[in-house]
């Protein structure tokens, strides 16, 4: 990708380095053919003409460059302001004839990373924002057909194209968070630990954080498929509909994580009580046996002791083989029953 540092200014007059960040910018003609630009003056004059379709996709704008490219695009300014506070939830607004939507891409590699998508769809533009951490350009289905095979069809599908990238991407962390699970249910069984409690804890966190990205995201998919919108051809009502299915099914299978990680921290629970109960028993069954020998002891601090002691006297051994007697069969009843 081409950096936009040191590239001509806008027709604002924005200087090299209000325009920090990477711009790329795709310019699709009538006759079929995608020119990749990576300039304000560029994206300005191919804007102008009003036969060009544009996708422009920002990667870590500065304000300096989302101000240029809103001044090119004719934005409304609460769009800027939402871009670069990027503390934003999923949702869809329309403003100026324009719609704004905000999703987020998920990766996991051991944590949870989630990455904020700014998309703002125009008549014939296509604005995106997002993080280094997640590239639209670099997903398979753009990376296998080629940007011009989108904007031939319009930028809506081009739009769609961008969002189906970014749900597909779910789906990978999905079936890692459900691995992690599925190894903390067989931790739990075989060895519960304060380390097994903790991972259990992080990832009900991170389905948290995924709860609070798509669930809102469904509703927002749920909209642009239920309701007339003069941004997205009736024709591609169907893709949209097809990743507001994605949702449903990942949602649901949100639901289930949750509650097989609540089952998880009960089994845990339960274990680390059944494991007390076991060593309760076990420390019960030997106070038991060893009461005998406390008696014992205690014949030996009696002050007849010397007498009981005495050969002539076999009171003493009489007492001592039952109380040995007891506590053999002591053991023996605890060991039956597996308490020791």
């Amino acid at each position: 990708m081409t950096s936009a540092e040191g590239s001509t200014a806008s027709a604002e007059g924005s200087t090299a380095s209000d325009t920090a960040g990477v711009i790329k910018a795709y310019v699709w003609s009538p006759d079929g053919n995608v020119a990749e630009v990576d300039s304000l003056d560029h994206i300005q004059r191919a804007f102008a003409d009003p036969d060009t379709r544009l996708w422009i996709d920002l990667e870590d704008a500065s304000q300096g460059t989302l101000e240029s490219i809103a001044g090119c695009l004719e934005l409304h300014h609460l769009i800027v302001e939402d871009i670069v506070e990027r503390n934003q939830r999923a949702k869809v607004e329309y403003t100026d004839e324009t719609m704004h939507l905000v999703l987020f891409a998920l990766q996991y590699d051991g944590e949870l990373m989630t990455a904020e998508l700014d998309i703002v769809l125009g008549e014939r533009f296509l604005l995106t924002s997002h993080p280094p951490a997640w590239r639209p350009t670099e997903t398979p289905n753009i990376r296998r057909n080629g940007v011009g095979h989108f904007l031939d069809h319009g930028v809506d599908h081009m739009l769609w194209a961008v969002v189906d990238a970014a749900i597909d991407g779910y789906f990978p962390v999905f079936d890692r968070l459900g691995d992690e699970i599925d190894d903390l249910q067989d931790d739990v069984l075989r060895r519960p630990s304060s380390r097994i409690v903790e991972r259990v804890f992080q990832v009900r966190r991170d389905l948290l954080t995924i709860r609070h990205a798509v669930s809102p995201e469904r509703e927002v998919f749920n909209q642009l498929t239920n309701r007339e919108n003069p941004l997205i051809h009736p024709d591609r009502i169907i893709y949209f509909r097809d990743v507001y299915d994605h949702l449903i099914r990942l949602t649901d299978e949100l639901d289930s994580f949750r509650e097989q990680v609540g089952t998880t921290l009960d089994a845990y629970l339960s274990t680390v009580n059944n494991n007390l109960s076991e060593v309760m028993k076990r420390l019960t069954a030997v106070t038991a046996v060893l009461a005998g020998a406390g008696a014992v002891a205690g014949i030996f601090g009696m002050s007849e002791a010397g007498l009981a002691l005495s050969l002539t006297d076999p009171r003493f051994w009489v007492v001592t083989i039952a109380i040995l007697v007891g506590a053999v069969a002591g053991f023996a009843y605890f060991r039956r029953i597996g308490w020791i």
